[in-house]
C-alpha cells in the first residue's frame, strides 16, 4: 500500500498561480490555492517549492500574495527539481517516497519520475482534485499534525543558532533549555500515538504498526506500561515525540516499542527514555530486554540500544515470527539522564 504524503512540492509558474514571472511581473494566483494551501496545512502536510526563477522575486511575490508561510525550505533557483527535491527530504529529514511533485511542466515531472521514481508527480491541471486523493487523507487530524509546519519553522531556527554556535554539540543542546516530560498513554493521546506509529520509520524500534483499537487496550491493560513523551525548548514545543511501550512480564520488562520523531533525532531523546526504562526495571527488580527488528532503516535504535548497554540475547516467539531479536540489558552502575535536558515523569 502507498503511503500517506507528509510533503507536497509545488512548481510556481502556471502552477500556484497563472503565468510565468520572469515574463509577467502581475501573475495572480489561481483559483482556490489560498485555500487549498491552508487545508494542506491543517492536516499536518507539509508544503515546499521547486521552481526555475529568481529566488528574491519568487519570494516576494510569494509574501505579497500572503502564502510565503505556508512553505518550508523552498527550492528556488535554475536546477534541477529532482535535486531540489532531495534538499528539503534532506532538511526535513523525511523519506522521498512520502513526497508529491506537481508542475504543469511534462518534462520536469518526468525528470522527478525518473530520477525519484518513489515521488508521487502529479500535473498542475489537477490542482483542484489534490485534497480528495486518497494519499493526501490522513486517518486523523491531530494538535500535532496542525502545528507541524511551526515546528519545523522553529527547528528551522534551531539550526540556524546551532550553525553560528561556537562550541560542542552538547554544550549548544545545553542552551536550549529542553525539557522532556514523560506520562502514561491517555485516551486523548491515542489519535496522535497512532499517527506515531504509522509516520515514523528511521527512529522506531520494529517499525511495527498498531490500530486504534490495539493502542487502547494496552493503556488498560495490567501486563504494559504504555508512555508517551513531550518535548519543548525556548524555542517552542516539539509536540509529542515519543512512545514507549513495555511488556511486564513474570521476571522481566520487554521494550516492545521504542520510537520517536525524526525531529529529534539530534537531541538524544532515545537514550533519556532507555535510562528511565532501566529505572523502571531496576525499581521492579526484573531484567530488561528490547525487541528490535531491523527494517532497513532503523539501524540507529540498534545501536541507541548497544551504546545503553544492551547485547543480542534472544529471538522473542512471541512477536509473531516477524524476525524480531531479543536485547537485554547488561549495563552496569546507575544511569543518568543527560545533562543538558530536565527529564519530568507525570
Amino acid at each position: 500500500m502507498s503511503k500517506k504524503i507528509k510533503c507536497l512540492v509545488w512548481d510556481l509558474d502556471n502552477t500556484i498561480w497563472d503565468g510565468v514571472l520572469l515574463e509577467d511581473r502581475d501573475v495572480v494566483l489561481r483559483e482556490g490555492i489560498t485555500d487549498i494551501l491552508k487545508e494542506f496545512d491543517r492536516r499536518g502536510i507539509l508544503l515546499s517549492i521547486a521552481s526555475k526563477n529568481d529566488r528574491d522575486d519568487a519570494m516576494g511575490k510569494l509574501q505579497e500574495f500572503g502564502i510565503d508561510e505556508y512553505f518550508i525550505y523552498p527550492q528556488i533557483g535554475w536546477g534541477s527539481k529532482a535535486e531540489s527535491i532531495k534538499e528539503i527530504a534532506t532538511s526535513l529529514n523525511i523519506s522521498t517516497d512520502t513526497f508529491a511533485f506537481i508542475d504543469d511542466q511534462p518534462s520536469e515531472l518526468e525528470e522527478v519520475n525518473f530520477v525519484l521514481p518513489e515521488v508521487l508527480t502529479l500535473d498542475a491541471a489537477e490542482y483542484r482534485d489534490l485534497l480528495r486523493m486518497e494519499r493526501f487523507m490522513p486517518k486523523f487530524i491531530t494538535e500535532d499534525s496542525r502545528m507541524r509546519r511551526k515546528m519545523y519553522q522553529a527547528d528551522l531556527e534551531r539550526k540556524n543558532a546551532e550553525s553560528t554556535f561556537k562550541g560542542s554539540s552538547e554544550e549548544f543542546l545545553a542552551t536550549l533549555a529542553m525539557e522532556l516530560t514523560v506520562a502514561p498513554v491517555a485516551k486523548g493521546d491515542l489519535e496522535r500515538v497512532e499517527e506515531l506509529t504509522i509516520r515514523t520509520n528511521q527512529l522506531n524500534s520494529t517499525g511495527l504498526t498498531y490500530s486504534y483499537e490495539e493502542l487502547e487496550r494496552f493503556i488498560s491493560s495490567k501486563d504494559h506500561i504504555f508512555l508517551i513523551a513531550e518535548l519543548k525548548d525556548k524555542f517552542g514545543p516539539y509536540g509529542k515525540i515519543g512512545l514507549v511501550l513495555l511488556e511486564d512480564r513474570k521476571d522481566e520488562l520487554r521494550i516492545k516499542l521504542l520510537l520517536m520523531s525524526c525531529r529529534v533525532m539530534t537531541r538524544g531523546i532515545g537514550s533519556a527514555l532507555l535510562v528511565h526504562v532501566v529505572k523502571i526495571a531496576g525499581e521492579k527488580g526484573k531484567k530488561l530486554v528490547a525487541d528490535f527488528i531491523d527494517t532497513g532503516r532503523n539501524r540507529v535504535m540498534y545501536i541507541t540500544y548497544k551504546l545503553m548497554g544492551f547485547e543480542e540475547t534472544d529471538t522473542d516467539d512471541s512477536s509473531g515470527g516477524n524476525g524480531a531479536i531479543g536485547l537485554e540489558y547488561r549495563g552496569s552502575g546507575e544511569k543518568q539522564y543527560p545533562s543538558y535536558l530536565k527529564f519530568i515523569v507525570k
